[in-house]
């Protein structure tokens, strides 16, 4: 049976791509679209099940994609900064080098070893998400709001946290060696068990903060703020 699919524009409500074919499915529609070169900037999407999908390089800039399930989807090197991803399932998902600055990623889960290597989420908002176990090495993620966020277990190499706010994050067992975290506020945070050799602490706030069998070796913690921070255990050379 032949079944029209047509993405349309939540800005505009113009037409961004239409597909006709035979058992279709906006799935089929999506990867049409990205393998076509279209642009879906801006594309009305919310509550879309496209597991597995391939929209690698796809240009979903602006795109509503709340409570998507993109599960399993390719999304490496797309293009997504201001999306609306809030509450969207993003569980293994492949979003290395994607961009997605200024986007709203309000608690979506991207656990099960998601893929945010050099990923650029500069100012993004993802207060409440779950990152655990997510691959981030690299990733860029300054004056971001990651308040009460969970990156436990995750692998934050290299990464870039400054400026960014990281009040009640959960940090658990987090590897962060290299890490920039200059001026970020990670009061209230839990980082017992983290890994931060070599990383930046420069100015961060840590009042409260729970750094218990943490590893701060070689980082540099000039102006940084341990006030009421438990520090039992803690690997440290100052």
């Amino acid at each position: 049976m032949q079944v029209k699919i047509t993405i349309v524009s939540h800005i505009t409500k113009e037409t961004l791509f239409e597909l006709d074919e035979e058992n279709n499915s906006i799935l089929k529609t999506l990867e049409a679209a990205v393998k076509a070169g279209k642009s879906l900037e801006g594309a009305d999407l919310p509550s879309l099940e496209p597991l597995g999908a391939n929209l690698a390089g796809g240009n979903l800039a602006g795109a509503l994609l709340a409570r998507a399930d993109l599960s399993w989807a390719n999304l490496a090197g797309a293009d997504l900064s201001g999306a609306t991803l809030a509450r969207a399932n993003l569980e293994e998902a492949e979003l290395s080098s994607a961009n997605l600055a200024g986007a709203n990623l309000t608690r979506v889960n991207a656990t099960g070893g998601a893929d945010l290597q050099g990923a650029s989420l500069v100012g993004a908002i993802l207060e409440g998400a779950n990152f655990s176990g997510a691959f981030m090495q690299g990733a860029n993620l300054s004056d971001a709001n990651l308040q009460a966020v969970s990156f436990e277990d995750a692998n934050l190499v290299d990464a870039n946290f400054a400026g960014a706010d990281l009040m009640g994050a959960n940090l658990a067992n987090a590897i962060m060696t290299g890490a920039n975290l200059a001026k970020a506020s990670l009061k209230g945070a839990d980082l017992h068990g983290a890994d931060l050799r070599g990383a930046d602490l420069g100015g961060v706030d840590f009042r409260g903060a729970e750094l218990r069998g943490a590893d701060i070796q070689g980082a540099n913690v000039k102006e940084a703020d341990f006030t009421g921070a438990n520090l039992q255990g803690t690997k440290k050379d100052f």
